[in-house]
């Protein structure tokens, strides 16, 4: 372990079984968090445990499904008892990304979509920021997208969902700043991870139109995560911090 700041903290990580969620629980282990890793593969979420404990890191897997509101809800009452009464940290992560056009969605597409990537956010805000206000402490991260903040074509769905979390994290940092807990937001550009590989030669397109030309490793945006998450950010309330090769400036 190379650094201990974030000791003593318990944080919740969701989708953290791949990909920039993977990421996210290495490096706050690393900084000294109990992570806990949620997502619903058990063999990959206790691979990356494993990952994290023989690097010397304290971490644990719960299997959720976070397009089913009261797994969501299974999900934070395990939380809070793993991590001894409190968590202190939650990243929420995970999100589903279907492309298309408008007309090609079903109801079921629209539904999982927001269930995820909207209700499922809601639910363990509503659930764990009450108790981190209570202690006068916490964090919450949420990850977006830059395609929340302009039009692409093909990605109304997505891009919409991830708007919405937007603006929650602007009234959740309104709610709670004022008792201690930080809500903030990163908006990544095109990552390569593993749910982004079937993008193919999209992704570099994408990435081709930002300063620095080239798609983010998970590392890159777990860091900007971590550092939300932890004492670092200490005046940081409300924040959309773009990690996203300079898209925004292009």
């Amino acid at each position: 372990m190379t650094s201990t700041n974030l000791a003593g903290t318990t944080a919740l990580v969701t989708g953290a079984t791949s990909g920039i969620g993977r990421a996210t629980a290495v490096d706050l282990a690393r900084r000294g968090a109990h992570v806990l890793v949620s997502g619903r593969d058990p063999v990959r979420g206790e691979a990356v445990v494993a990952t994290i404990r023989e690097a010397g890191g304290k971490a644990d897997f719960i299997a959720a499904d976070l397009a089913d509101g009261d797994s969501v809800r299974a999900l934070a009452r395990r939380a809070t008892e793993l991590g001894g009464g409190h968590v202190d940290i939650l990243v929420n992560n995970a999100g589903v990304f279907p492309f298309g056009p408008t007309q090609g969605a079903s109801d079921q597409d629209i539904d999982t979509v927001y269930a995820v990537n909207v209700r499922a956010p809601y639910i363990l805000v509503g659930e764990l920021a009450p108790a981190m206000a209570a202690r006068g402490k916490g964090a919450v991260v949420n990850v977006l997208t830059m395609v929340a903040s302009f039009g692409v074509a093909g990605m109304a769905l997505y891009g919409s969902s991830k708007a919405a979390l937007s603006l929650l994290t602007k009234a959740w940092a309104a709610e709670f700043g004022p008792q201690g807990v930080r809500v903030n937001a990163v908006s990544p550009g095109p990552t390569r991870t593993e749910g982004t590989e079937p993008m193919g030669s999209q992704l570099d397109q994408l990435a081709s139109l930002a300063p620095a030309g080239r798609p983010a490793a998970p590392e890159e945006i777990a860091a900007a995560i971590s550092y939300l998450a932890g004492d670092q950010a200490s005046f940081v309330h409300g924040a959309v911090l773009d990690v996203d090769g300079g898209r925004n400036a292009a």
